[in-house]
């Protein structure tokens, strides 16, 4: 479901009351488009985020953690300046639209108390947090909106603040018969959803659709099809939910599928969805944190490791065009056995070659059949020359194989290497892990050292992934090389079972020993997380390697997380997320 003016509503109607009259305490912003309020009310504390993320704009109470920048941005500063210790003495959504008004009372320069606003607006990529003084001038804002980015309206500091175009649309607040109609008689040639929502602020497609399902009409049929009985329907099924909105009646809920993921979320009851299983919460915050906390987390990695990709990939382009050279190379190369056989046969008959002559059919005396072979002769060359000519030809494409030999090696590991750098990308689960391949890539030469380098936090280590099987067996996954090479030449004692994709990149998958033989259950889930954090990620019939770890080695001078291995059984698994997240897994960072 979208996050449109019934969340908002939703949300708003759980804060207001637990806020307003309570302090800003601190303020964070661990994000460049997002920004933390402690906030003390009545005796408990509570944090406020607000983020005008472009893929995921909102608000609500949070109860994690957040890393923040050493130095806070300027506009945490000026908010701190002008809100920190501030109270709160209102909330409101202005027009049912998407858009969260808080207002703050709070000292200025001047030592007079003035009230601050606070505005939130959830629209999309053009999401923005700002804030304004009592005259409604912009102090700051976290998007800087000029001219050229938007001709319709400029966000910056020291213009006025000016709400964001309105759409013709009727609050859904004031809904009644009259303006239902008109809206009704207008839309005749769309479909009855759109005409929904269409017609009135903060209405998502979604709920446009229940309020239909509701009135026994389909999402689908045009307006101009419905009789009298049936708008009269739509209209007391649509007056229904306002009444629920205005009388703060909310359902928090998610709707799961049968495969158990998240098809979406509702602060009201969705009755158009049957056949599937709800999830409940007392919380809408609690529900909105629940069900963007993947998301949120899938655009913050994209966003912090963006630039580890495209370093990456650009040297993994750089090994595969090497590899085209090299395997075209050895195809210019591969006849080099002809050549010294040509220098040979032209020696053995050097005496019936005469000078002047084009082509040569000599017998080849290495062939048990004995069979002429044509010889391509330089007519300007003598018959030794030519001989000499060949033989210099063999010997520089035996040298050029023997160093193609190395090279190949070389770029092969390097291309394998990378491969599994760019999936040890995909593993981060927070932002120590993404330092530590940012290091990794620094000390072998892919990113260039600078003075910059903080020593403290490269010493500091990330954790390896925790799972406990269905048999009780810990399972610890590395998620980058170091973690891996850690893992498995550290941490994983001689009789722990080591678990690897065959000739894929991925992550060590250790088993500890418990003093009895590993369940095949157990062998059976570990190699399913081998498969699943790999490049294999997603396929089916993976194969993959495991034996114990006494038989893993690793070479002198060898990468990070390159090791051989011996005395290995292989086992073919589905690289399912559904199967891994029937694990429990626990966190380790």
């Amino acid at each position: 479901m979208a996050f449109d003016g019934i969340t908002i509503s939703a949300l708003i109607s759980e804060i207001k009351d637990k806020i307003t009259g309570g302090r800003i305490d601190k303020i964070y912003q661990p994000e460049g488009d997002e920004i933390i309020l402690a906030i003390r009310s009545f005796g408990k504390a509570y944090k406020l985020l607000l983020t005008a993320n472009p893929s995921n704009p909102k608000f609500h109470f949070t109860s994690e953690n957040r890393d923040n920048p050493l130095n806070p941005p300027l506009f945490c500063m000026v908010m701190r300046k002008h809100l920190q210790s501030g109270k709160i003495i209102a909330v409101d959504q202005p027009n049912f639209d998407r858009i969260v008004n808080i207002y703050v009372e709070s000292m200025n320069e001047m030592g007079d108390y003035s009230v601050k606003k606070l505005i939130l607006e959830v629209m999309g990529r053009h999401s923005n947090i700002i804030l304004t003084d009592e005259d409604n001038i912009i102090l700051d804002c976290i998007k800087h909106i000029t001219h050229d980015k938007s001709s319709v309206r400029e966000v910056l500091p020291g213009r006025e603040y000016i709400m964001p175009p309105a759409q013709d649309k009727i609050n859904t607040m004031d809904l009644n018969r009259d303006n239902f109609n008109t809206a009704f008689n207008n839309s005749l040639t769309k479909k009855t959803q759109a005409m929904i929502y269409q017609s009135y602020t903060g209405i998502s497609p979604v709920v446009a659709s229940e309020i239909c399902v509701r009135a026994s009409i389909d999402p689908s049929d045009y307006c101009e099809s419905l009789n009298g009985s049936q708008v009269s329907s739509l209209y007391n099924s649509f007056s229904k939910v306002v009444s629920d909105i205005k009388a703060e009646k909310f359902d928090p809920q998610l709707i799961i599928n049968d495969s158990g993921k998240i098809l979406d979320f509702s602060p009201l009851n969705m009755t158009q969805y049957t056949g599937f299983t709800f999830k409940y919460y007392d919380s809408m915050s609690e529900l909105i944190e629940d069900f963007y906390r993947t998301r949120d987390f899938t655009y913050r990695m994209n966003q912090k490791t963006q630039d580890l990709k495209k370093l990456i990939s650009q040297n993994i382009e750089r090994c595969v065009r090497k590899k085209e050279i090299q395997q075209k190379t050895l195809k210019d190369i591969e006849n080099r056995e002809e050549l010294r056989l040509y220098g040979e046969l032209i020696t053995a008959n050097i005496y019936s070659i005469k000078e002047g002559m084009t082509k040569a059919e000599l017998p080849n005396f290495y062939s048990e059949n004995y069979e002429t072979i044509s010889i391509p002769l330089d007519s300007d060359k003598t018959p030794a020359e030519n001989a000499q000519k060949y033989f210099k030809a063999y010997n520089k494409a035996k040298r050029t194989y023997e160093a193609l030999q190395e090279q190949i090696r070389s770029n092969d590991e390097e291309l394998n290497y990378l491969e599994g750098v760019l999936t040890s990308v995909s593993n981060c689960t927070d932002e120590q892990d993404i330092k530590e391949i940012r290091r990794e890539l620094r000390d072998n030469g892919y990113i260039k050292k600078s003075k910059g380098d903080n020593k403290k936090s490269q010493n500091k280590k990330s954790k390896p992934l925790r799972f406990t099987s269905s048999d009780g067996y810990d399972i610890f996954v590395g998620k980058n090389n170091y973690q891996n090479d850690e893992l498995t030449l550290k941490i994983a004692r001689p009789r722990d079972m080591w678990f690897h994709t065959k000739n894929i990149p991925g992550s060590h998958v250790i088993v500890i020993y418990k003093g009895e033989d590993f369940p095949d259950t157990t062998l059976t889930e570990a190699a399913q997380l081998a498969a699943y954090y790999s490049k294999a990620q997603g396929s089916s019939m993976v194969p993959v390697d495991y034996t114990e770890k006494r038989n893993v080695k690793k070479p002198n001078g060898a990468k990070p997380g390159m090791v051989i291995y011996e005395t290995n059984k292989t086992a073919y698994v589905n690289a399912d997320e559904e199967i891994i997240h029937k694990l429990k897994k626990y966190s380790t960072n």
